[in-house]
């Protein structure tokens, strides 16, 4: 596997792999998405690179775990053949303004991230926008547990907008039923307890006969563990409205457990 620090060493690396799979991350990854990725039989390269634009919060950002050593280690056990890590002047030139391209109604309506965290998505719109101009991949491999930023690049970056296929990767969990994400290890021994009822109130929700239900037995669950959501509410999975009569729904909860702000999100209603 190799290691593309350089402008000079990306190019090298597209030139010798026509079509390729992109993993875009910033660090502190899974494997489950490199290994989603190394099924798509074309070869992938993971980015690492922790996006300042996408950070409302400037400590959250300051507190974003490093660790490029494992990350590599990790890309190369699970069937990556590069990990580019460029430099924040090779993603941002200096005085070369990088456009945000425009923002579809899944960032700006719903009310979900896009009122909880402002600037959030047009931080990442224009980051992936620059991660596939730099690598031209021909997929891309996103994660579920994101749910509305997986809407948003789809919609604005995907095959249908003239970019690449773009493939969902399904959220990995903890046996306890815990998303797993890099946020999970600043949760104190008592807080990681009560983030279990993140899954609980969605797997919970998924059972009700209605979204009104469904919303009115997650919130429950999520005060009887002493968490107060920010949101916790099912949505049509693709425009993340209000559901409609035939289409797939999505349960989605977003909420601070201790310091630590998590989301999840399951698909609604369950199974039967």
């Amino acid at each position: 596997m190799q290691l593309l620090t350089t402008p000079a060493q990306l190019d090298a690396w597209n030139r010798a792999n026509p079509r390729r799979t992109l993993v875009p991350t910033m660090g502190a990854l899974h494997a489950s998405l490199v290994r989603h990725a190394s099924t798509t039989g074309q070869p992938t390269i993971v980015s690492v690179f922790v996006n300042p634009t996408q950070f409302n919060d400037p400590a959250d950002f300051g507190r974003y775990p490093k660790s490029l050593d494992h990350d590599c280690a990790l890309c190369e056990a699970s069937g990556a053949q590069a990990v580019w890590a460029p430099a924040v002047d090779d993603i941002y030139p200096p005085h070369t303004p990088i456009a945000v391209p425009p923002l579809p109604p899944v960032a700006t309506l719903p009310g979900l991230e896009d009122a909880h965290r402002p600037g959030h998505f047009a931080g990442v719109l224009q980051v992936v926008k620059r991660l596939f101009d730099l690598t031209g991949p021909t997929i891309a491999v996103f994660g579920e547990k994101d749910w509305q930023q997986l809407q948003l690049i789809t919609q604005a970056l995907g095959q249908s907008a003239g970019g690449p296929t773009i493939i969902p990767s399904p959220t990995i969990r903890e046996d306890t039923g815990l998303a797993m994400s890099s946020r999970n290890r600043f949760l104190s021994v008592p807080d990681h307890s009560s983030a279990l009822s993140l899954s609980l109130a969605l797997r919970a929700g998924a059972q009700a006969a209605t979204p009104a239900q469904g919303e009115s037995i997650m919130r429950e669950t999520l005060e009887e563990a002493g968490v107060t959501p920010e949101y916790a509410v099912i949505r049509d999975a693709s425009t993340l409205l209000a559901p409609r009569d035939g289409q797939p729904a999505r349960a989605l909860i977003a909420a601070r457990v201790g310091s630590v702000r998590l989301i999840d999100n399951m698909p609604w209603p369950a199974a039967r």
